[in-house]
């Protein structure tokens, strides 16, 4: 079985250094996409916790719009404004007091965060790989001029 070596960018040619800058952006590309991803979770569950926030014991029997889709609400009456229910993925659903469902909310959110934080680490590792990679490119190809010349 073979083993990774590990090579300099400095031995490589200027075609294998376009190409590995093209991989480095693609993954830059995906990170950079998965993060708006996350960020977009985050608010969504942000979200969550202010409409948990909303119901209340005052507000039995009143009218409400009960989210059928993203886009579909149609008109209910809230019977029991001490229990929610929890979307808690995959299609499953779980009743919970107000508080349980604020803590899971707070707890998913807080959970984003951690990966966020990782995920921006590692982007901003990956942007300085980019930026050395783009300055020895270009010393290469300043290298190929004068040497044309």
């Amino acid at each position: 079985m073979s083993q990774g070596q590990t090579v300099s960018v400095n031995d490589l040619d200027v075609a294998q250094l376009a190409d590995v800058r093209k991989q480095l952006e693609e993954e830059l590309n995906h990170l950079t996409n998965s993060f708006a991803q996350l960020k977009q979770a985050q608010a969504k569950f942000r979200s969550c916790i202010d409409n948990v926030g909303e119901v209340k014991p005052g507000t039995i029997g009143k009218t409400i719009l009960v989210p059928l889709t993203n886009s579909l609400y149609v008109p209910g009456k809230l019977s029991d404004p001490d229990h929610v229910i929890v979307d808690v993925g995959t299609g499953y659903y779980v009743e919970k007091t107000r508080p349980q469902a604020s803590k899971h909310y707070a707890d998913k959110v807080e959970y984003i965060r951690t990966n966020l934080e990782t995920l921006e680490d590692t982007i901003q590792k990956k942007r300085d790989n980019m930026n050395y990679l783009t300055n020895i490119l270009q010393s290469k190809l300043q290298a190929q001029t004068q040497s044309k010349s």
